[in-house]
């Protein structure tokens, strides 16, 4: 059965890095397009970064203009798993995160990892 199991989170000081890791078995996620989304409370789950697949090893990565600069999504094919480096954390960063794949050689449809908190104190 196919699964995203996540890793890492915690809680940081401001300013300070986290990286969280989503790895996956059964499938290779090599083609499929990645996303990191976040969901603070009392708020709608929302996009973080995002890795898609275009030819190859090659994929176009988008961020949401709040994290742009700081965030960076990274993709280990040989390890079968993506990461979410996070630098120069905020109190607003604060949420649980959640990875994402669809596409490529994945069974239709979306997958979630399991979420992870990811606290930033001020």
């Amino acid at each position: 059965q196919f699964q995203l199991i996540q890793s890492g989170g915690g809680l940081v000081q401001s300013g300070g890095s986290l990286r969280l890791s989503c790895a996956a078995s059964g499938r290779t996620l090599s083609t499929a397009n990645m996303a990191w989304f976040r969901q603070a409370p009392g708020k709608d789950r929302g996009l973080v970064a995002q890795s898609t697949w275009r030819t190859g090893s090659t994929y176009d990565t988008t961020y949401a203009e709040s994290v742009k600069g700081r965030f960076t999504i990274i993709r280990d094919n040989g390890k079968n798993a993506v990461y979410l480096q996070m630098n120069n954390l905020k109190p607003e960063d604060t949420a649980v995160y959640y990875c994402n794949a669809r596409g490529g050689a994945l069974p239709g449809g979306s997958y979630w990892g399991q979420g992870t908190q990811v606290t930033v104190s001020s």
